[in-house]
């Protein structure tokens, strides 16, 4: 059994999601809290597998409970459920730790798909921050053909982090602070994501994970 902490200034919300995921199989709400200060007292008391955090709370905020859990060494994967769609609070949120970020309109059936996948190690960026590029292709007129390429070799867990954060948008750089890793390991990943997908440039990578499905929701 996945065991999740909730942590939401809203008791609705809370109370909410407590009963959505009470409909699911593997995973269970072990504790709540209201704001960030009580996340880390649950977190430091008895970790549970996967912190779901909002964002917005009065005192500590979700970024700050982000940054307090880094300095005191709280290894708990961090799926930030939130209602903001916003590149750059996203990348705040992956910068500070957080190995998940979801938008509050998701289905349970996502969110159930992403606590699993943070609780076995993996890291899961909303599908909703690819919207925006995927509505363009399906409305340009140069989108590629790649029918005629290879079938693609399968990715790593990391490189398809690696990829959604391409997807966003993100550089190198930030993609290296996100995930935590080096700069130059990140570009050694991109070039493995470019050659499985036999593909020249990162647009086609894009372009070809959407085709391929690899970036569609949960």
């Amino acid at each position: 059994m996945i065991r999740v902490c909730v942590a939401d200034d809203q008791t609705l919300v809370r109370q909410g999601v407590l009963s959505l995921l009470g409909l699911s199989e593997d995973v269970t709400v072990v504790a709540e809290a209201a704001d960030g200060d009580e996340a880390l007292d649950v977190l430091t008391r008895d970790a549970p597998d996967v912190l779901l955090l909002d964002l917005r709370m009065p005192g500590r905020d979700g970024i700050a409970t982000l940054e307090a859990m880094r300095q005191r060494g709280l290894d708990v994967p961090v799926l930030v459920l939130t209602t903001f769609d916003d590149d750059e609070l996203v990348l705040k949120a992956l910068r500070a730790g957080a190995r998940g970020y979801l938008l509050k309109d998701v289905t349970l059936e996502q969110l159930v798909h992403a606590i699993r996948t943070l609780a076995r190690g993996g890291s899961l960026v909303q599908p909703a921050l690819t919207e925006r590029l995927l509505r363009a292709v399906e409305v340009a007129d140069d989108v590629p053909d790649f029918d005629d390429l290879p079938a693609p070799e399968p990715l790593t867990e990391r490189e398809l982090d690696v990829l959604r954060l391409l997807a966003g948008g993100f550089n190198n750089r930030e993609i290296a602070d996100a995930v935590g890793l080096a700069e130059g390991t990140v570009k050694n990943h991109v070039s493995n994501v470019l050659m499985k997908l036999y593909v020249r440039d990162r647009t086609r990578a894009v372009l070809r994970a959407l085709h391929l499905g690899l970036l569609s929701r949960p």
